[in-house]
């Protein structure tokens, strides 16, 4: 008699398995075909970092380690300190110097054309004009003073004064005396040479250049004498000074004349006659007395 009951428990219990195997088969499918991919593990989504967070490190920095700071663009970098403005040339010479530098000044200015006449070691008004010329000329400030920076751009433009162009002779050839000026203590002027010459008993004992006045205020010709002396005279009438003043017909002098020493024969006297060599005409007022004759010829 065959165990029917087990043989069917069996068979049974094999049937439920293989149904169970079928199910988890068909399950496993049908995942893999949600995935898009039957039997592979679908890739992790990427991460977008939107910065970092506490454990994680940046990369090429140490751990732990913070990130180097950069510059913010708005930083302004430090800037060295200002240099300190250049100190002011020092005045070495101005208006109303009087000096050998001064003359010096006036040769060098000479021989470059800023200065056209003889040199008086006096730095007036046409000193004054004559050097800022020669800055203006060298783009230098236009101050009429000599300042370090003046003189050393002049020193470099010129050469070294000769004595001759410090001090040019002011001794023109005397020219023949008239006969009124042979005998006694003469002031002979010739208009002739413009020399004026101090005889005493024929014999010149100096001379020097002398200039006249112009066409409107001549000179007065003839024999004269001195009636009066002043060392320190300004004419009333011109209101300028009249150094070494002699007077021998009525307003007219022999004098010392600052303006003939600085401009030559550019210019002319109001009447008087002008001597442009102070130290000379300092010597003969000196020597002349009043009532010493005075002869004004051609």
């Amino acid at each position: 008699m065959r165990r029917a009951g087990t043989n069917g428990s069996a068979s049974g219990t094999r049937t439920a398995t293989a149904a169970a195997i079928g199910l988890l088969a068909l399950a496993t499918l049908t995942a893999g075909c949600r995935a898009g991919t039957v039997g592979a593990a679908e890739p992790a989504a990427p991460v977008t970092a939107t910065g970092p967070t506490d454990d994680a490190e940046p990369s090429g920095s140490p751990t732990g380690a913070p990130p180097p700071a950069s510059p913010s663009a708005t930083e302004e970098t430090p800037s060295a300190p200002p240099a300190p403005p250049a100190p002011r040339p020092e005045t070495l010479m101005s208006t109303g110097d009087r000096s050998e530098r001064v003359r010096e000044l006036q040769a060098r200015l000479r021989q470059i054309g800023h200065f056209d006449r003889s040199p008086t070691g006096y730095y007036g008004t046409v000193t004054v004009a004559s050097v800022r010329s020669f800055q203006g000329k060298r783009g230098l400030p236009r101050t009429g003073r000599t300042d370090t920076v003046t003189w050393e751009r002049l020193l470099g433009m010129t050469r070294k004064p000769t004595a001759q162009e410090l001090e040019p002779p002011t001794d023109k050839p005397v020219a023949t005396p008239d006969a009124r000026c042979m005998t006694g203590r003469v002031l002979c002027i010739s208009k002739n040479s413009r020399t004026l010459s101090w005889m005493i008993d024929g014999r010149v004992v100096s001379s020097m250049d002398v200039r006249f006045g112009s066409q409107y205020t001549p000179t007065r010709e003839g024999t004269f004498s001195v009636y009066w002396k002043s060392r320190h005279h300004v004419s009333t009438l011109y209101d300028t000074p009249m150094p070494y003043a002699m007077f021998f017909s009525g307003g007219q002098a022999v004098h010392y004349s600052s303006d003939f020493a600085a401009r030559g024969y550019g210019g002319a006297s109001h009447g008087c006659v002008n001597v442009r060599d102070e130290g000379k005409v300092a010597s003969l007022f000196a020597q002349v007395q009043n009532g010493d004759k005075v002869v004004v010829y051609w």
